[in-house]
């Protein structure tokens, strides 16, 4: 199984830059995008379609804002749009398809760089998500891979500059115990399974001051794995070369 996240920063810029050619290469079972940015017209998703998967999608209310859609050449035996709490729904945060033998939970999670008052809505957030995520296991959701955009970093080594950032948003003492706690709720990073601690690898640069060309950037983009699953991970990447947004590809394979 190939899965595939990836915070696109507007599907339709993404699908200018030659998106469809790109997943026809790469041929993920599962691709979840994040940030899709849909307007008030419906996004076109036709291409993708062609190439045989399953389109899903979750946009916020507001127009060209956050956003997820989910691609899967495997039709699911459930889908479920949102979390059935209101005001994140209205953002488009979160989708969710199962499958026999696992669930595919897409995630956008605000970034809170926007000022305090998105902070502390982000932070409110983050807590409600992990609250979520074990009432799905108690409620015997299939095995969770989670992946998306978390705009958190957890360790050091997951950006370039961590001391700097001690108190950036993505890198606040709350956030990285948040996802501390949330692998100890029994997920694995699959990145850091596969990788351990090898430093400079990031899924994020900014477009200021040519940081992507000199790697200075933050591993935001992350895919969970519930530790049923850890010993059918195969690997998992980083895709830096792929360029049709800010961010990079996050991919995992897992063992049939």
């Amino acid at each position: 199984m190939n899965i595939i996240s990836y915070n696109v920063n507007g599907l339709r810029s993404a699908l200018s830059k030659g998106l469809v050619d790109w997943v026809r290469e790469a041929n993920p079972d599962v691709l979840c995008l994040q940030e899709i940015k849909a307007g008030r017209e419906p996004l076109d998703v036709s291409g993708l379609v062609a190439l045989g998967y399953h389109a899903y999608l979750h946009p916020a209310q507001k127009p060209g804002y956050s956003g997820v859609a989910t691609f899967s050449k495997q039709k699911p035996t459930a889908v479920v749009e949102g979390c059935g709490t209101a005001l994140y729904d209205a953002e488009g945060r979160v989708l969710r398809l199962d499958f026999p033998e696992y669930s595919v939970l897409n995630v956008y999670m605000p970034s809170g760089t926007s000022g305090a008052e998105r902070q502390a809505f982000k932070v409110e957030w983050l807590h409600f998500f992990r609250r979520y995520v074990r009432e799905l296991q108690a409620a015997g959701t299939p095995p969770l891979i989670i992946g998306g955009d978390f705009n958190c970093c957890q360790r050091e080594i997951d950006l370039h500059n961590p001391k700097a950032n001690q108190q950036s948003p993505g890198f606040t003492p709350e956030e990285r115990q948040w996802f501390r706690d949330l692998l100890a709720d029994g997920y694995t990073d699959s990145f850091r399974h596969h990788h351990g601690d090898a430093p400079g690898h990031y899924s994020w640069w900014t477009y200021r001051a040519g940081a992507r060309a000199r790697n200075v950037g933050w591993r935001l983009d992350h895919l969970l794995v519930d530790e049923v699953l850890r010993p059918r991970i195969q690997e998992a990447h980083l895709l830096r070369d792929v360029v049709h947004s800010d961010h990079c590809p996050a991919q995992l394979i897992l063992a049939g």
